[in-house]
């Protein structure tokens, strides 16, 4: 089961106070330099610095141990068997490691990403045909903090037949800003992938959300890096197959994944805000297969 959070931290309102005042392009195309550097002792000190801000970084499941730089900690893979996928049918898993934020019903297309601060999906996603299809369904927002692991994978058995990317600032994403900037993640760097399911009318979208320092998203069914140098079409065709469990791409630094899905589906026992969760784990039920449990 998904376990609970302590509040907001001192180090998360510092965080929002140094990241949210500075010029966030020029600070995210410096990171973004700075990240590929190879230098293992470079690399060693930025990670103690790092853990200075971010005192929960373990990298005891990460698949190796040493790391030439910072890109290769950010986008780290995990040993085998480090995370168990819930393989049943109705069941949709959290296709990251995550933080819980705001998740529930959307009332018609008003989505919540805190507490008094609403937006449209229509602000969101610019498909109109896949915002309908999402009106009165059910959303969780998943926020993956920096010093977690970055890569996001199926959460059931799905195509993906193209990608739609919308260029955009890039906020930082941490519970502070959500409060305090309106409509934060349909201004920033997005990207909007519908996953297609066999055989049903159901529908899950995935909408990962860039942030400051390093806001580059990349898909292992595209062959170039989707961030704020890319300047190809905003509509991106694409067919992938995936199973359950398999790794879609991966950010290059901590943001947030928004998943959407179909008024048949509703949030799994135990989800709610402020919640851990880790990749493969149960985030949403399909109720009108609840008698296959």
């Amino acid at each position: 089961m998904p376990s609970p959070i302590h509040s907001l931290s001192q180090n998360e309102k510092i965080n929002f106070l140094l990241t949210n005042r500075i010029p966030r392009r020029f600070a995210t195309q410096l990171m973004g330099w700075y990240s590929q550097i190879k230098s293992p002792l470079l690399t060693r000190f930025s990670l103690f610095v790092w853990k200075l801000f971010a005192n929960d970084l373990d990298l005891s499941d990460a698949k190796q141990s040493n790391f030439n730089s910072l890109h290769e900690c950010f986008i780290r893979e995990l040993k085998p068997d480090a995370r168990t996928v819930d393989w049943r049918e109705n069941i949709i898993t959290s296709p990251c490691d995550a933080i819980i934020g705001c998740c529930g019903t959307i009332k018609g297309s008003t989505v919540y990403q805190a507490k008094g601060f609403p937006y449209e999906l229509e602000d969101l996603i610019p498909d109109r045909e896949l915002q309908k299809k999402y009106h009165n369904g059910v959303f969780v927002t998943l926020r993956l903090k920096s010093s977690m692991y970055h890569r996001f994978h199926a959460p059931v058995d799905c195509n993906i037949r193209q990608l739609t990317y919308i260029s955009g600032d890039t906020w930082n994403v941490n519970p502070v800003a959500l409060r305090r900037i309106e409509q934060l993640y349909c201004k920033n760097e997005r990207a909007v992938v519908e996953l297609n399911i066999d055989n049903t009318d159901s529908s899950i979208a995935l909408v990962p959300v860039a942030a400051i320092l390093v806001a580059s998203m990349k898909f292992h069914c595209l062959n170039h890096d989707l961030n704020l140098q890319y300047r190809g079409p905003n509509l991106i065709r694409c067919n992938s197959q995936y199973k359950k469990g398999d790794e879609i791409g991966y950010f290059q630094h901590g943001s947030t994944i928004i998943v959407f899905a179909t008024g048949n589906y509703s949030l799994y026992e135990g989800i709610k805000n402020n919640v851990r969760i880790n990749m493969g784990q149960a985030l949403l039920i399909n109720n009108s297969t609840v008698n296959q449990l």
